[in-house]
């Protein structure tokens, strides 16, 4: 049995987000506002928690062989931000 490997960070990146402004934001946005969403981006499974350790978590517990999981904040367009600014997304 051999181990998977992990896709280059932009790539993940490019899946997860892919994935989640098609399968995932359209179920989220309305009720889940600035919490946090996992992905793995092979399964295609997610899941949401208003802490990101917590989601990272969750979905741990539903994929535990989920090697590239990408992280996404509802309603914003970065999962976080150093400094001043807000990453609101806008609508």
């Amino acid at each position: 049995m051999t181990a998977p490997t992990r896709r280059p960070r932009e790539e993940t990146a490019r899946l997860g987000d892919e994935i989640y402004e098609r399968d995932i934001r359209p179920q989220v946005e309305d009720e889940h506002d600035g919490e946090y969403v996992a992905i793995d981006v092979d399964s295609r499974d997610w899941a949401v928690s208003d802490d990101l350790l917590a989601a990272a978590k969750r979905l741990r517990e539903m994929r535990p062989e989920a090697v590239d999981v990408w992280t996404v904040r509802v309603g914003y367009r970065a999962t976080a931000s150093i400094g001043g600014g807000s990453p609101r997304r806008t609508r």
